[in-house]
């Protein structure tokens, strides 16, 4: 009988079957557990390996301004999204006033 601590055969690595084109054709995409066609399945995947968070419906500027010492102290004061709040003050100010 053999010894159940012996060590088990070498198997090669390369003897895996080749994948092939005809492998995946006959696969199936799936998001989660809910198959989908291979179109959606395939934007999904480059979605998710997409760089960055998800992109934004407007974009923003970045610029250099200068702002008073007191205003910056007065948002930064208020936490973290400070920069949000001031540009979202900046726009309500928008609403009633012209910029010129």
């Amino acid at each position: 009988m053999k010894p159940q601590d012996s060590p088990q055969p070498w198997v090669d690595p390369d003897d895996a079957p080749e994948l092939t084109d005809d492998f995946f054709e006959q696969g199936e995409w799936k998001i989660g557990t809910r198959p989908v066609a291979p179109e959606a399945g395939a934007a999904a995947l480059r979605e998710a390996l997409s760089r960055g968070g998800p992109k934004a419906q407007s974009t923003k500027l970045a610029l250099t301004v200068r702002y008073d010492a007191e205003v910056i102290e007065a948002f930064k004061g208020t936490g973290q999204g400070w920069q949000t709040r001031m540009n979202d003050a900046l726009k309500d100010w928008l609403k009633t006033h012209s910029p010129a």
